[in-house]
């Protein structure tokens, strides 16, 4: 059954012209998390839209030790691309209405509500000190899960 929102936006509702659905009962894969994400922001309204990979602060990706070897020449890639879990975003809604007041489907937006809230960010390497990768560029909550940590090339 698909439900309309209500006309009260807010963190906790859905916004006019949202749609939700509801959520299949059981989920197709597993996956590892691989640590925990540090940044300054701790509550969603305070989190930039997207990161500044160039002048954005620092945050510390820190490595579950059981990946130590994982890290070997991280510290030479300049450029990183991290996989997040944005464990604190609704996944049910199909349509959103952002701010700009336009609803759009959700796989047209860059908004954490989504099926599979995974994210992506390209972070500038700012160093890597034992199990803690520095970076810029990040956009999510302290403490998210880090899903993977890959090189970017280009």
């Amino acid at each position: 059954m698909i439900e309309i929102a209500p006309d009260r936006p807010t963190d906790d509702d859905i916004r006019a012209g949202e749609v939700s659905v509801p959520l299949p009962e059981r989920f197709d894969a597993g996956l590892y998390f691989i640590g925990r994400i540090r940044t300054p922001w701790t509550e969603r309204g305070t989190c930039p839209r997207r990161g500044d990979a160039e002048e954005g602060p620092v945050c510390t990706l820190e490595i579950d030790p059981r990946w130590a070897d994982a890290l070997a020449g991280v510290a030479d890639c300049p450029r990183l691309q991290v996989l997040y879990w944005m464990d604190r975003a609704r996944r049910d809604l199909v349509l959103q209405s952002p701010r700009d007041g336009a609803t759009r489907g959700t796989f047209a937006l860059r908004s954490p509500v989504r099926p599979n809230p995974i994210a992506s960010s390209v972070v500038s390497l700012v160093g890597v000190e034992g199990m803690n990768v520095m970076v810029r560029g990040l956009d999510c909550l302290d403490g998210t899960p880090l899903v993977d940590l890959k090189v970017q090339h280009g």
